[in-house]
Protein backbone atom coordinates (compact mmCIF):
# COMPACT_ATOMS: atom_id res chain seq x y z
CA UNK A 1 0.00 0.00 0.00
CA UNK A 2 1.22 3.52 -0.80
CA UNK A 3 1.32 6.09 1.36
CA UNK A 4 -1.58 7.99 0.79
CA UNK A 5 -3.60 5.05 1.02
CA UNK A 6 -2.88 4.17 4.36
CA UNK A 7 -2.54 8.01 5.79
CA UNK A 8 -6.32 7.94 4.28
CA UNK A 9 -7.14 4.33 5.68
CA UNK A 10 -5.28 5.49 9.31
CA UNK A 11 -7.00 8.50 9.77
CA UNK A 12 -10.25 6.95 8.98
CA UNK A 13 -9.64 4.34 11.77
CA UNK A 14 -8.61 6.61 14.24
CA UNK A 15 -11.80 8.51 13.63
CA UNK A 16 -14.17 4.89 14.01
CA UNK A 17 -12.14 3.95 17.00
CA UNK A 18 -12.92 6.81 18.54
CA UNK A 19 -17.04 6.77 17.45
CA UNK A 20 -17.18 3.60 19.85
CA UNK A 21 -16.61 5.65 23.23
CA UNK A 22 -18.90 8.55 21.25
CA UNK A 23 -21.74 6.10 20.88
CA UNK A 24 -21.29 4.61 24.23
CA UNK A 25 -21.72 8.10 25.91
CA UNK A 26 -24.97 8.79 24.09
CA UNK A 27 -26.43 5.80 25.16
CA UNK A 28 -25.31 6.38 28.72
CA UNK A 29 -26.40 10.02 28.43
CA UNK A 30 -29.79 9.45 27.45
CA UNK A 31 -30.33 8.43 23.90
CA UNK A 32 -32.20 5.17 22.65
CA UNK A 33 -30.35 3.12 20.10
CA UNK A 34 -32.53 3.50 17.56
CA UNK A 35 -33.00 8.03 18.40
CA UNK A 36 -29.44 7.86 18.27
CA UNK A 37 -28.51 6.45 14.92
CA UNK A 38 -31.29 8.32 13.11
CA UNK A 39 -30.06 11.69 14.63
CA UNK A 40 -25.99 11.29 13.49
CA UNK A 41 -26.76 9.96 9.94
CA UNK A 42 -29.31 13.21 9.85
CA UNK A 43 -26.23 15.13 10.47
CA UNK A 44 -24.01 12.94 8.31
CA UNK A 45 -26.46 13.39 5.66
CA UNK A 46 -26.37 17.31 5.94
CA UNK A 47 -22.37 17.45 6.21
CA UNK A 48 -22.34 16.04 2.64
CA UNK A 49 -25.09 18.18 1.13
CA UNK A 50 -23.17 21.42 2.76
CA UNK A 51 -20.17 20.06 0.77
CA UNK A 52 -21.39 19.93 -2.60
CA UNK A 53 -23.19 23.04 -1.61
CA UNK A 54 -20.31 25.07 -0.57
CA UNK A 55 -17.45 23.72 -2.47
CA UNK A 56 -19.53 23.83 -5.93
CA UNK A 57 -18.14 20.24 -6.54
CA UNK A 58 -21.10 18.80 -9.34
CA UNK A 59 -22.72 15.52 -7.79
CA UNK A 60 -23.33 13.38 -10.97
CA UNK A 61 -26.38 11.01 -10.59
CA UNK A 62 -25.96 7.60 -10.65
CA UNK A 63 -26.65 5.44 -13.79
CA UNK A 64 -29.85 3.97 -13.76
CA UNK A 65 -28.34 0.45 -13.42
CA UNK A 66 -26.21 1.07 -10.49
CA UNK A 67 -29.61 2.65 -8.41
CA UNK A 68 -30.55 -0.83 -7.13
CA UNK A 69 -26.24 -1.30 -5.65
CA UNK A 70 -26.07 1.55 -4.65
CA UNK A 71 -29.43 1.44 -2.53
CA UNK A 72 -28.43 -2.14 -1.17
CA UNK A 73 -24.99 -1.27 -0.25
CA UNK A 74 -26.01 1.71 1.69
CA UNK A 75 -28.69 -0.28 3.01
CA UNK A 76 -26.19 -3.13 3.90
CA UNK A 77 -23.30 -0.85 4.64
CA UNK A 78 -24.07 2.07 6.62
CA UNK A 79 -27.81 0.45 7.49
CA UNK A 80 -27.33 -2.59 9.14
CA UNK A 81 -24.25 -2.00 10.03
CA UNK A 82 -24.78 1.70 12.30
CA UNK A 83 -27.92 -0.70 14.12
CA UNK A 84 -25.45 -3.47 14.92
CA UNK A 85 -22.85 -1.10 16.45
CA UNK A 86 -25.71 0.86 17.98
CA UNK A 87 -27.47 -1.80 19.62
CA UNK A 88 -24.58 -3.71 20.20
CA UNK A 89 -22.54 -1.56 22.35
CA UNK A 90 -25.81 -1.31 25.46
CA UNK A 91 -24.73 -4.34 26.24
CA UNK A 92 -20.88 -4.24 24.97
CA UNK A 93 -18.01 -1.71 26.51
CA UNK A 94 -16.47 0.81 23.51
CA UNK A 95 -13.44 -0.53 23.83
CA UNK A 96 -14.73 -4.71 23.41
CA UNK A 97 -17.16 -3.39 20.26
CA UNK A 98 -13.87 -2.50 19.16
CA UNK A 99 -12.10 -5.25 19.24
CA UNK A 100 -15.16 -7.41 17.25
CA UNK A 101 -15.59 -4.95 14.83
CA UNK A 102 -11.66 -5.66 13.93
CA UNK A 103 -12.86 -8.73 12.53
CA UNK A 104 -14.07 -7.60 9.70
CA UNK A 105 -10.77 -7.47 7.85
CA UNK A 106 -11.01 -11.58 8.12
CA UNK A 107 -14.18 -11.49 6.04
CA UNK A 108 -13.35 -8.77 3.62
CA UNK A 109 -10.44 -10.66 2.59
CA UNK A 110 -12.49 -14.03 2.27
CA UNK A 111 -15.15 -12.30 -0.02
CA UNK A 112 -12.92 -10.31 -1.58
CA UNK A 113 -10.96 -13.53 -2.80
CA UNK A 114 -14.41 -15.09 -4.31
CA UNK A 115 -15.82 -11.72 -5.56
CA UNK A 116 -13.11 -9.32 -6.86
CA UNK A 117 -10.47 -12.23 -7.11
CA UNK A 118 -7.60 -11.01 -5.18
CA UNK A 119 -5.06 -12.90 -4.61
CA UNK A 120 -4.33 -13.70 -0.75
CA UNK A 121 -0.93 -14.90 -0.21
CA UNK A 122 0.35 -17.67 2.59
CA UNK A 123 1.05 -14.89 4.98
CA UNK A 124 -2.33 -12.87 3.42
CA UNK A 125 -3.93 -16.24 4.83
CA UNK A 126 -2.10 -17.07 8.21
CA UNK A 127 -2.95 -13.21 8.66
CA UNK A 128 -6.28 -13.91 8.38
CA UNK A 129 -5.92 -17.26 10.74
CA UNK A 130 -4.21 -15.15 13.55
CA UNK A 131 -6.87 -12.48 13.22
CA UNK A 132 -9.77 -15.02 13.63
CA UNK A 133 -8.42 -16.46 16.92
CA UNK A 134 -7.77 -13.26 18.10
CA UNK A 135 -11.33 -12.07 17.54
CA UNK A 136 -12.63 -15.68 19.09
CA UNK A 137 -10.62 -14.64 22.48
CA UNK A 138 -12.71 -10.91 22.43
CA UNK A 139 -15.54 -12.68 21.69
CA UNK A 140 -15.53 -14.86 25.01
CA UNK A 141 -13.88 -12.06 26.98
CA UNK A 142 -16.17 -10.09 26.19
CA UNK A 143 -18.88 -12.62 28.71
CA UNK A 144 -16.92 -12.40 31.67
CA UNK A 145 -16.65 -15.44 33.51
CA UNK A 146 -19.64 -17.19 31.45
CA UNK A 147 -17.78 -17.73 28.70
CA UNK A 148 -20.40 -17.41 26.36
CA UNK A 149 -21.48 -15.32 23.19
CA UNK A 150 -23.61 -12.31 24.46
CA UNK A 151 -26.51 -10.87 22.20
CA UNK A 152 -24.59 -7.37 21.99
CA UNK A 153 -21.62 -9.37 20.94
CA UNK A 154 -23.87 -11.15 18.25
CA UNK A 155 -24.86 -7.87 16.52
CA UNK A 156 -21.24 -6.69 16.31
CA UNK A 157 -19.65 -9.38 14.51
CA UNK A 158 -22.65 -9.23 12.13
CA UNK A 159 -22.09 -5.53 12.12
CA UNK A 160 -18.42 -6.21 10.90
CA UNK A 161 -20.08 -9.31 8.48
CA UNK A 162 -21.95 -6.49 6.91
CA UNK A 163 -19.17 -3.79 6.96
CA UNK A 164 -17.47 -6.64 4.81
CA UNK A 165 -20.06 -6.84 2.57
CA UNK A 166 -19.91 -3.18 1.89
CA UNK A 167 -15.99 -2.20 1.44
CA UNK A 168 -15.75 -5.64 -1.18
CA UNK A 169 -18.91 -5.18 -3.35
CA UNK A 170 -18.70 -0.95 -3.81
CA UNK A 171 -15.02 -1.09 -5.04
CA UNK A 172 -16.23 -1.69 -8.60
CA UNK A 173 -18.38 1.27 -8.61
CA UNK A 174 -14.63 3.11 -7.76
CA UNK A 175 -14.39 2.84 -11.79
CA UNK A 176 -17.67 5.31 -12.27
CA UNK A 177 -17.79 7.22 -9.76
CA UNK A 178 -15.87 9.40 -7.16
CA UNK A 179 -14.99 8.41 -3.75
CA UNK A 180 -16.96 11.79 -2.69
CA UNK A 181 -19.91 10.72 -4.48
CA UNK A 182 -20.12 7.15 -3.51
CA UNK A 183 -19.91 7.99 0.11
CA UNK A 184 -22.55 10.28 -0.40
CA UNK A 185 -25.07 8.65 -2.38
CA UNK A 186 -24.36 5.23 0.20
CA UNK A 187 -24.89 7.73 3.15
CA UNK A 188 -28.36 9.09 1.92
CA UNK A 189 -29.29 5.64 1.10
CA UNK A 190 -28.62 4.21 4.52
CA UNK A 191 -29.95 7.25 6.31
CA UNK A 192 -34.07 6.54 4.77
CA UNK A 193 -34.82 3.22 6.90
CA UNK A 194 -33.82 4.94 10.19
CA UNK A 195 -36.60 7.01 9.67
CA UNK A 196 -38.73 4.61 11.05
CA UNK A 197 -36.99 5.97 14.89
CA UNK A 198 -38.69 9.75 13.82
CA UNK A 199 -41.25 9.88 16.12
CA UNK A 200 -40.06 11.03 19.76
CA UNK A 201 -36.45 12.05 18.28
CA UNK A 202 -37.04 15.77 19.27
CA UNK A 203 -38.40 15.53 22.49
CA UNK A 204 -35.41 12.97 23.34
CA UNK A 205 -32.41 15.32 21.90
CA UNK A 206 -34.28 17.67 24.57
CA UNK A 207 -33.90 15.36 27.02
CA UNK A 208 -30.30 14.04 26.33
CA UNK A 209 -27.28 15.55 28.57
CA UNK A 210 -25.05 18.13 26.76
CA UNK A 211 -22.39 15.36 26.43
CA UNK A 212 -24.90 12.73 25.08
CA UNK A 213 -25.89 15.33 22.47
CA UNK A 214 -22.18 16.78 21.57
CA UNK A 215 -21.05 12.92 21.22
CA UNK A 216 -23.89 12.49 18.87
CA UNK A 217 -22.60 15.66 16.65
CA UNK A 218 -19.10 14.86 17.15
CA UNK A 219 -19.97 11.12 15.10
CA UNK A 220 -22.08 12.66 12.89
CA UNK A 221 -19.40 14.86 11.70
CA UNK A 222 -16.28 12.97 11.71
CA UNK A 223 -16.73 9.25 11.93
CA UNK A 224 -20.09 9.00 10.15
CA UNK A 225 -19.11 11.44 6.94
CA UNK A 226 -15.32 12.66 6.96
CA UNK A 227 -14.25 9.00 7.89
CA UNK A 228 -16.44 7.26 5.08
CA UNK A 229 -15.25 9.67 3.07
CA UNK A 230 -11.38 9.14 3.79
CA UNK A 231 -11.97 5.32 3.27
CA UNK A 232 -13.46 5.54 0.30
CA UNK A 233 -10.31 6.84 -0.91
CA UNK A 234 -8.21 4.37 0.38
CA UNK A 235 -10.40 1.59 -1.21
CA UNK A 236 -10.45 2.98 -4.71
CA UNK A 237 -6.45 3.04 -4.54
CA UNK A 238 -5.87 -0.12 -2.78
CA UNK A 239 -6.61 -3.96 -2.92
CA UNK A 240 -10.22 -3.79 -0.63
CA UNK A 241 -8.54 -7.14 1.35
CA UNK A 242 -5.52 -5.22 2.12
CA UNK A 243 -6.80 -1.97 2.57
CA UNK A 244 -9.13 -3.63 5.47
CA UNK A 245 -6.83 -4.80 6.93
CA UNK A 246 -6.41 -1.25 8.57
CA UNK A 247 -9.11 -2.06 10.86
CA UNK A 248 -7.32 -4.42 13.27
CA UNK A 249 -5.44 -1.23 14.17
CA UNK A 250 -8.99 0.54 15.40
CA UNK A 251 -9.41 -1.60 18.89
CA UNK A 252 -6.26 0.71 20.02
CA UNK A 253 -8.00 3.78 19.58
CA UNK A 254 -10.90 2.88 20.55
CA UNK A 255 -9.52 1.49 23.75
CA UNK A 256 -7.56 4.66 24.91
CA UNK A 257 -10.56 6.95 23.68
CA UNK A 258 -12.94 4.69 26.05
CA UNK A 259 -10.36 4.62 28.59
CA UNK A 260 -9.55 8.43 28.73
CA UNK A 261 -13.24 9.14 28.26
CA UNK A 262 -15.47 7.04 29.57
CA UNK A 263 -12.55 5.32 32.08
CA UNK A 264 -13.72 1.38 30.73
CA UNK A 265 -11.20 -1.05 30.03
CA UNK A 266 -11.88 -5.07 28.10
CA UNK A 267 -10.59 -7.71 30.50
CA UNK A 268 -7.73 -8.92 30.04
CA UNK A 269 -8.90 -12.00 27.64
CA UNK A 270 -10.47 -9.34 24.87
CA UNK A 271 -7.15 -7.27 25.34
CA UNK A 272 -4.64 -10.70 25.44
CA UNK A 273 -7.02 -11.49 21.74
CA UNK A 274 -6.67 -7.85 20.74
CA UNK A 275 -3.08 -7.68 20.54
CA UNK A 276 -3.03 -11.44 18.70
CA UNK A 277 -5.68 -9.70 16.27
CA UNK A 278 -3.19 -6.54 15.47
CA UNK A 279 -0.26 -8.75 14.79
CA UNK A 280 -2.19 -10.20 12.32
CA UNK A 281 -1.44 -6.51 10.70
CA UNK A 282 2.26 -7.37 10.80
CA UNK A 283 1.97 -10.69 8.79
CA UNK A 284 -0.24 -9.32 6.32
CA UNK A 285 1.63 -5.63 5.47
CA UNK A 286 4.75 -6.67 6.84
CA UNK A 287 6.20 -10.12 6.26
CA UNK A 288 3.47 -10.68 3.19
CA UNK A 289 4.95 -7.49 1.26
CA UNK A 290 8.74 -8.74 1.89
CA UNK A 291 7.60 -11.99 0.38
CA UNK A 292 6.45 -10.50 -2.40
CA UNK A 293 9.12 -8.75 -2.89
CA UNK A 294 10.91 -11.55 -2.96
CA UNK A 295 8.83 -13.55 -5.23
CA UNK A 296 9.07 -10.55 -8.02
CA UNK A 297 12.42 -10.22 -7.53
CA UNK A 298 13.02 -13.87 -7.92
CA UNK A 299 10.32 -13.60 -11.72
CA UNK A 300 12.50 -10.78 -12.94
CA UNK A 301 15.85 -12.74 -12.46
CA UNK A 302 14.85 -15.58 -14.59
CA UNK A 303 12.83 -13.19 -16.96
CA UNK A 304 16.66 -12.02 -17.36
CA UNK A 305 18.13 -15.43 -17.56
CA UNK A 306 15.43 -16.83 -19.97
CA UNK A 307 15.82 -13.64 -22.63
CA UNK A 308 17.94 -14.69 -25.55
CA UNK A 309 20.66 -13.45 -26.51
Amino acid sequence: MNIKVILMAGMAVFLWGSAFAAIRASLLGGYSAGHLVLFRFLIASFVFVLYFWVSGTRLRLPNKEDIVRILLLGWIGISVYQLGVTYGEKTVSAGTAGLLIASAPIFTALIATMALKEYLSFYGWLGMGVGFIGISLITFGSAGSNFTISTGSILLIIAAITASIFFVYQKPLFKKYKPIELTAYFTWAGTIPFFIYFPGLIQEIQAATVEANLSAIYVGIFPAAVAYAMWAIALSLGEAGKVTSMIYIEPVFAIAVAWIWLHELPNVLSIIGGIIAVSSVFIINVLGKRKAGVERRAANNRGILNRPS
